[in-house]
């Protein structure tokens, strides 16, 4: 595949300086639940300002935000940005970061609700506000509108590999069902990116995002994937995971290493109140040069371990576990509800 070398798609871990976020509001699918899922808002808020991070949150109302993070105090690293979204889920609508020729680019693809599932038509101009308020500066903002991307489907080293699903990103009501080798020449135009991983197995009971990569592998520094494993064979994602694991067994480095294969464990099933099976893992956790932000889900012997097990792909990272009950409810966790901007990449002025 050719290597797009003046383009390079950001890895997690190199150094976010801010967490774009959306608080759910009365008009969004949280309406049922307002009092618990803002909670669980307020201890990510406060969680990445005490490591440092500034926050944009968007919002309905810069007062019912105020209202809502009113124990929080209020500090220079926290902007409230009145903003029209459907959906809290930034991850997959906000912007992901390239460097092209050494310049900070910050590129914006569309957005349809997950290959047309939910409504989306404010969620897919988020980033346009963002331009036009100047938090991202017009000059580094790119147009990749006409090809859909969630940033949950897309996992980067950094240094040029990408790995992904092929249940979602060859799904029909994304991209017209693109063939693996299409796809693969749009992520090195668009991102810069010489080595494609396509994992073809690993789901999630509830998952609506057509198996999100960040809900099952990720990258870490060192050619090492952390994976979601299942050891329980009486689980129905037993064999999926099982295939999954297999297939990350044979993949390779550009050059032609094994990978780091680094296992977390499964958080036992997690129900709604209809009995269905919400998509909760560990791998949905958020990772800066400093910290690892992981979802707990009240489960002590699985949290402890997932939050032990994270510490061998980033031994000198400091672990903060959230308690991510409520933001599951809505099948999603505490990685999908969040989206790093690194310097450079946003407007500081806009703090000041």
């Amino acid at each position: 595949m050719m290597h797009h070398d003046n383009i390079r798609f950001l890895a997690e871990w190199e150094k976010p300086t801010a967490i774009l976020m959306a608080l759910p509001h009365e008009d969004t699918d949280w309406a049922y639940m307002l009092a618990e899922i803002h909670d669980c808002y307020c201890r990510m808020v406060r969680a990445f300002t005490d490591a440092g991070l500034k926050v944009i949150l968007l919002c309905k109302s810069n007062q019912m935000a105020m209202d809502v993070l009113g124990n929080i105090p209020r500090h220079d690293n926290l902007l409230l940005l009145e903003a029209e979204y459907n959906d809290t889920w930034t991850r997959d609508y906000g912007p992901l970061s390239v460097e092209r020729g050494g310049r900070p680019r910050s590129l914006d693809f569309g957005f349809n609700g997950w290959g047309l599932k939910f409504a989306s038509d404010c969620d897919n101009l988020v980033n346009l506000q963002l331009r036009d308020r100047f938090v991202i500066m017009p000059e580094q903002y790119r147009n990749e509108r006409d090809f859909t991307l969630e940033g949950g489907s897309v996992e980067s080293d950094g240094r040029g590999t990408l790995l992904t699903t092929t249940r979602c990103l060859t799904s029909p009501n994304r991209n017209g069902g693109k063939s693996k080798n299409e796809l693969n020449e749009i992520l090195t135009r668009r991102l810069g990116v010489s080595h494609v991983l396509w994992l073809d197995y690993g789901y999630l009971a509830g998952d609506d995002t057509d198996s999100h990569i960040d809900t099952l592998a990720r990258m870490a520094p060192g050619n090492t994937i952390i994976f979601t494993g299942c050891r329980n064979m009486e689980d129905e994602h037993f064999e999926e995971l099982l295939h999954m694991r297999g297939q990350l067994m044979m993949f390779r480095t550009p050059d032609g290493e094994n990978y780091n294969l680094v296992e977390l464990p499964l958080p036992d099933p997690i129900h709604d109140d209809d009995g269905q099976r919400l998509p909760a893992t560990y791998a949905n956790y958020l990772v800066t040069d400093t910290h690892i932000f992981m979802p707990v889900y009240e489960q002590p012997a699985n949290d402890r371990l997932a939050c032990q097990t994270i510490h061998i792909a980033f031994p000198d990272h400091e672990v903060v576990g959230i308690d991510c009950r409520a933001l599951i409810r809505q099948h999603g966790s505490l990685h999908c509800a969040t989206m790093q901007l690194y310097e450079g990449y946003f407007n500081d002025a806009v703090f000041s």
